[in-house]
């Protein structure tokens, strides 16, 4: 069976220095989500327990999260799989309207 990283290599089909370091990168942070998520998310006041709070556990995970998905994106764009390709409605009317002199 091929490794992670294989995988997405294949996948990406891109042989550079900086989509090897993104993969790099992605894989690192695939280890830190699956830690973050074996961790409590929240802490329960033991004498109000409807008081709840997050803990650093969880701010750690959605920071995380919040990168992987920002790496998968610039992959994707790189790749030329990205699926925001498509205009938007939104922008279209704004290079229609917007960008007009």
């Amino acid at each position: 069976m091929s490794s992670r990283k294989e995988q997405l290599k294949k996948l990406i089909n891109i042989n550079s220095e900086l989509v090897e370091q993104l993969i790099d990168e992605l894989l690192f942070m695939e280890k830190q989500l699956e830690y973050y998520r074996s961790l409590p998310q929240i802490k329960i006041d033991n004498d109000y327990p409807e008081r709840q709070r997050t803990t650093a556990a969880a701010k750690l995970y959605k920071e995380t999260l919040q990168q992987y998905t920002n790496v998968i994106k610039v992959i994707a764009k790189t790749t030329g799989q990205d699926v925001d390709n498509e205009e938007s409605p939104l922008r279209k009317w704004a290079k229609k309207y917007v960008n007009t002199e």
